[in-house]
């Protein structure tokens, strides 16, 4: 990247300007390269010669001046530099240095903006984990969306990844789902006094009724479950009410395009007997005490606000409890990094889990696991709140948005705003075949191209099979496309920018400026022309654009038509 090739230009030169006297820092901080506000100031700046200028008691200016004078540019990299302000480098980047980006673009095919910050090291990312107590409402959907960009993003930059859906199959919301579907067995109405007090209400409690008297089975992850039909037998109804709904999110998960590599349930911590496991290593390393006949563990001794409650006076253990016992599962199978995708109501038990982890006295380090927390989301229509599905009642389901507005609209709506900002989903907008439409904005781009080449082939004028020469690359000189290549150059930076940051909606901001800057270059540049050198070079130029944006897409899970 040019970036970094003059990162490395500055840095040999600071060496050298110190080699020659000019100089006199033993250690010279990170050369960092940033962008200017205004494109008049050039490609790219740096505030090295700023940062200098107390230690070498010199003037911003008389820093910068050796950086340039020492300046070794053996590749015609830069094509002007000058000082600017009170110091800072401005460099022009040379137009044949940004024409010899686009080979670099078609050698690396679908894999150009992957990077290998990641070192194939582990990384292990929880999203969704969803309680199987009915079908994926939005807020899961928005998750799902994020978690498996993050996912695209950080095996894109040399993790290796590892998908995990954890399923809270235990405790009282289950129970609930049980009394809920018997009572639909037995016939009782959600209006009648004995329909139990938190019972879920929605359509889908008669479905997984109906099917668990007709005795059918249903296949969830690993699990085969088949339904007795006995009305009586409660837990017999927990186990199918449980698989069918997990099977029902497996499903819409799918049609979403997102899949893991592991579904881990809560109830065989229990089993397994890892909760009480984790338990005993906190009380025996004496982060526990006995009050008012509950169980508290210490967390103020690792910055929370107060103590708080691990085993309830009734002797079940309270909801983090078990996430501690499954974070340190996670440890133990040797995931250094976990990332843990979850809305910002669990903003709360982030503290208590990683105070219970340091109570464990296990080598995990403070701040794991790491969290990335998304506000929720408002579904309009009409200009008008949506709030219930049909089918779920209570709530607007995954599924209502796939079927209504489709798999790409749903993905790139969910991922175009920071996770931690509240999102408005305009079914509307997201309905509509027009440039407003942000994500048939940059579809639309990639189907522009692709049409670009059909009218090309048909006067009779492809691109040949090998790489153009610098001579034709170097017709690619106008502002416009020197400012698109610049941006498709940058991509690979913004990749690894958002996998480090957690940030997906940078790809998003990535992939709008790229569609605006490629149809405004069309809107003002006729591709092909009776030369026939221009029009390959310019042919060439589209179809590394196309390429990046099919990249791009690809990293949100959004397909790249080639027709509208």
């Amino acid at each position: 990247m040019i970036r970094q090739k003059l990162a490395v230009l500055i840095s040999q030169a600071l060496i050298a300007a110190r080699n020659a006297g000019a100089l006199s820092s033993e250690i010279f901080p990170a050369v960092v390269i940033g962008t200017p506000a205004q494109e008049a100031h050039g490609d790219f700046a740096c505030n090295i010669a700023m940062q200098l200028a107390k230690p070498e008691r010199k003037s911003p200016r008389q820093v910068a001046e050796s950086v340039l004078l020492h300046l070794q540019d053996t590749d015609g990299l830069i094509r002007r530099a000058e000082i600017a302000g009170p110091g800072f480098i401005n460099f022009f980047i040379a137009p044949s240095a940004w024409q010899q980006c686009l080979p670099l673009i078609e050698r690396a095919g679908t894999s150009y903006g992957n990077t290998d910050s990641g070192a194939s090291r582990k990384a292990q990312v929880e999203f969704v984990s969803a309680n199987p107590t009915g079908p994926l409402h939005i807020g899961h959907g928005r998750g799902a969306a994020i978690g498996d960009v993050l996912c695209r993003l950080l095996a894109a930059t040399g993790w290796q990844v590892t998908r995990e859906f954890y399923y809270n199959d235990a405790g009282a919301q289950i129970s609930n789902l049980a009394l809920s579907v018997q009572a639909r067995c037995l016939g009782i109405e959600t209006d009648d006094p004995r329909w139990p007090a938190d019972g879920y209400q929605g359509d889908y409690i008669k479905e997984v009724a109906t099917a668990y008297l007709a005795k059918e089975t249903v296949t969830a992850g690993d699990q085969q479950v088949t339904a007795s039909g006995d009305p009586d037998d409660l837990d017999a109804i927990r186990r199918f009410a449980v698989a069918a709904l997990r099977r029902e999110q497996d499903q819409d998960l799918q049609a979403f395009d997102v899949c893991f590599d592991r579904y881990f349930l809560e109830s065989s911590l229990y089993a397994d007997g890892k909760v009480e496991a984790a338990v005993q290593q906190m009380i025996a390393n004496g982060h526990t005490y006995e009050q008012e006949g509950a169980l508290w563990l210490r967390t103020t001794d690792f910055g929370d606000d107060k103590d708080r409650v691990m085993r309830k006076t009734d002797g079940g253990y309270t909801y983090f409890v078990p996430d501690v016992a499954y974070h340190l599962d996670k440890w133990q199978r040797g995931f250094l990094r976990v990332v843990n995708e979850q809305g910002a109501d669990h903003h709360s038990t982030i503290t208590r889990v990683r105070a219970g982890l340091q109570a464990l006295n296990a080598g995990i380090p403070k701040g794991w696991p790491e969290y990335v927390l998304h506000q929720m989301v408002t579904v309009m229509r009409g200009g008008e709140e949506v709030k219930i599905s049909k089918r779920a009642g209570s709530y607007v389901t995954l599924r209502d948005l796939i079927d209504e507005v489709g798999r790409d609209a749903t993905r790139f709506f969910f991922v175009m705003r920071k996770p931690d900002s509240q999102l408005v989903f305009d079914i509307d907008l997201a309905k509509q075949q027009s440039l407003d439409n942000p994500v048939y904005y940059i579809q639309y781009a990639h189907a522009r191209i692709c049409s670009i080449f059909e009218n090309a082939a048909e006067k009779g004028i492809t691109l040949p099979d090998q790489t153009p020469s610098s001579d034709i690359l170097s017709l690619l000189e106008t502002p416009e496309e020197l400012r698109l290549i610049k941006w498709l150059e940058s991509l690979p930076e913004t990749v690894d920018d958002a996998a480090q940051e957690f940030e997906p909606h940078k790809i998003v901001y990535y992939l709008t400026e790229l569609a605006g800057q490629f149809h405004s270059y069309y809107n003002k540049t006729k591709v092909v022309t009776e030369d026939t050198s221009l029009s390959i070079a310019r042919l060439y130029l589209l179809a590394r654009t196309r390429q990046v944006i099919q990249n791009a897409l690809t990293l949100l899970g959004v397909s790249a038509p080639k027709k509208m």
